[in-house]
């Protein structure tokens, strides 16, 4: 789908340059910074969502136990 946007001149031109050197394209930040705001999902928020659920469930599956320094870096 096509979007139409008007941009300050000078802000279209300041995103141009910080996406050549990003090697990426003003079209690329736009698309992924709605997908964001739309909140779909992507790699990045797919990893902080698996971190988040991963913390809750190792914090609540520990209950009350404490750990040594030892037993935490013991391999």
């Amino acid at each position: 789908m096509n979007l139409t946007l008007t941009v300050d001149k000078d802000v279209l031109k300041r995103a141009r340059i910080r996406a050549i050197t990003e090697d990426t394209s003003v079209n690329a930040v736009v698309r992924e910074f709605l997908a964001a705001y739309a909140g779909a999902a992507g790699p990045r928020r797919d990893a902080v969502e698996s971190l988040l659920a991963l913390s809750s469930t190792a914090t609540s599956a520990r209950g009350s136990a404490k750990w040594t320094r030892d037993e935490l870096h013991d391999r």
